[in-house]
């Protein structure tokens, strides 16, 4: 019998306890495929900020969570070793939600076959969920209009990164907010950024007044946290708000309070919460936008490479340290 290792969710997490305790690693029995199906086998997994809220008790949101006992839920990129599927062939490159596991069988729902020269860091860093949900949250929410100043929250991060990028190819003024100087020199001198406000430092909200001296259009919000008050108080009228992300409250017993809604009436401020699983039908169209400015050379990324399976049990904890720089991805 041949085995593969898989790792499953073994206990919720609290507050921010996240490593390998809430986890068991399997071994399997490798499956083959039945007609209809392929076999698929991992070299790259993607870790997002999502997978914590995945692993958590609610059962109110917009993806079912994952189940004790259950391989974990993940983004990754594989080739196709066993096919009886007419869509895929054995030796195709594809990206799907395949879980924290070296093999896994797939229908094909969901999957989706990606250029074989293009390197996999690259395709899980700016075309699989980063870009996707950089291109729909700016884009179909943000509504960016060149000339207007865009602040972006997780500017350092695989989404805030693109968000920030694709606006000032827009041509607009773009304001990142990150943690530690490290990431704001990056985001500011590699990625041309206007300027960035390190959330870590002293003198917020005096920064985010001297950086945004027209006020706020669009906030591209990844994390929550004090900023986010900041921000909304500076918003101009009829501006755009895409909530993308909350990762400061996505663990916490009590979630932080919101910004009072009389700002939201004065200034006829548009919110909308959005999430990828609503939009993955709309994947070609989202790249047909993205692609260009990657081709045009706009768009630049940096990859966090963890080595080995089970390092994805505690690399998600770097979310939560704000170790991480770049795009966060386990190679097997």
């Amino acid at each position: 019998m041949t085995t593969y290792t898989a790792i499953k969710l073994a206990k919720r997490p609290s507050a921010k306890d996240i490593g390998p305790n809430l986890f068991e690693v399997a071994q399997l029995e490798k499956p083959s495929p039945a007609a209809g199906e392929f076999l698929i086998k991992q070299s790259y997994m993607s870790l997002d900020p999502a997978m914590l809220g995945w692993m958590s008790a609610d059962t109110e949101s917009y993806i079912p969570r994952v189940e004790i006992g259950e391989v974990m839920r993940s983004f990754g990129y594989a080739e196709v070793v066993e096919s009886q599927h007419p869509d895929f062939a054995v030796g195709d490159k594809v990206t799907g939600m395949f879980g924290l596991t070296e093999y896994a069988i797939s229908k094909g729902q969901g999957v989706n076959k990606v250029d074989a020269n293009l390197p996999a860091e690259m395709v899980l860093s700016i075309f699989a969920l980063p870009g996707l949900t950089a291109t729909q949250g700016l884009y179909r929410v943000g509504k960016p209009k060149a000339g207007e100043t865009l602040v972006v929250t997780g500017a350092a991060g695989s989404v805030g990164s693109i968000v920030g990028q694709l606006a000032k190819a827009e041509g607009l003024r773009v304001i990142g907010v990150a943690g530690g100087q490290e990431k704001c020199d990056w985001i500011v001198n590699e990625l041309g950024f206007d300027g960035a406000i390190d959330y870590k430092a002293d003198g917020i909200k005096e920064n985010l007044e001297a950086l945004t001296p027209d006020g706020i259009d669009v906030y591209f919000e990844n994390t929550g946290g004090p900023i986010q008050h900041h921000v909304f108080e500076r918003m101009n009228a009829h501006g755009r708000i895409a909530v993308c992300g909350m990762i400061a409250d996505y663990l916490a017993e009590t979630p932080a309070p919101g910004p009072n809604w009389m700002n939201l009436l004065r200034k006829r401020l548009t919110v909308q919460g959005f999430t990828m699983p609503d939009h993955f039908h709309e994947t070609v169209e989202l790249l047909e936008i993205l692609t260009p400015h990657v081709k045009a050379g706009k768009i630049k990324y940096r990859a966090h490479i963890l080595e080995g399976l089970e390092s994805a049990m505690t690399g998600l904890n770097l979310f939560f340290s704000g170790e991480n720089k770049g795009k966060l991805i386990v190679k097997l």
